[in-house]
């Protein structure tokens, strides 16, 4: 069975960038288009990984994963960051609230696949 990843983005056509190269790498995915939107498909779908930029409306990435970890069943749940932001105390940030990787646009697939497979197997 293919695990699972949600992808949350407020750029539809990153997410689906994303979603291809996940998919023909043997995962499933869901999306999202903001945090809040993120969390809200947590009820629903069972995530093994999240893919999440940092700028969004209505819930930033940073606020997201921060809550996401307060959520017992989501608390160990592996996170990258996928975004524009490349300063050390943003990363340090990241990682501060939990986020496990952090990779930069633009960026590879295979760069993300690569992050995606140290942190979860499809």
């Amino acid at each position: 069975m293919a695990k699972t990843i949600l992808i949350v983005d407020d750029s539809a056509s990153l997410r689906q960038v994303v979603s291809i190269a996940l998919k023909g790498a043997g995962y499933d995915t869901v999306e999202a288009c903001d945090g809040q939107d993120g969390l809200n498909k947590l009820k629903a779908h069972k995530a093994h990984l999240i893919i999440s930029d940092v700028n969004m409306p209505v819930m930033d990435g940073l606020t997201f994963v921060a809550e996401l970890k307060k959520l017992s069943e989501h608390r160990f749940t592996p996170v990258i960051m996928l975004t524009t932001e490349a300063g050390e105390a943003m990363k340090q940030k990241g990682q501060a609230v939990g986020a496990k990787a952090w990779v930069v646009k633009p960026f590879q697939p295979a760069q993300m696949l690569l992050a995606v497979a140290k942190l979860v197997q499809p």
